[in-house]
């Protein structure tokens, strides 16, 4: 079905036709361009429902012990951090 493509302040907007709106809009929609085409699908929320019951399903000695530490690694950092563009000296 054809469409319109506009510009939106600094965005393109995408006119969808009255007939192609479902009944249950969703709020959230994400947009891929891949190979020439847009694809726009509706990000369904992820919901917690069950997630108690998923904990509850643990036995009380899982992670009794808590968990092993992972081992500190050595990294090398500056002297001194960079500084922001509006601390460095200007040149006159």
């Amino acid at each position: 079905m054809p469409t319109r493509i506009f510009k939106s302040g600094n965005s393109l907007s995408v006119r969808i036709p009255k007939e192609m709106v479902p009944d249950d809009l969703p709020q959230d929609a994400e947009i891929e361009y891949k190979d020439g085409a847009w694809t726009i699908r509706p990000v369904h929320g992820r919901k917690l429902t069950g997630l108690g019951a998923k904990f509850r399903a643990f036995s009380p000695e899982f992670m009794a012990q808590g968990r092993e530490a992972a081992p500190e690694v050595d990294r090398e950092w500056p002297d001194q951090p960079a500084k922001a563009p509006h601390q460095r000296k200007r040149k006159a």
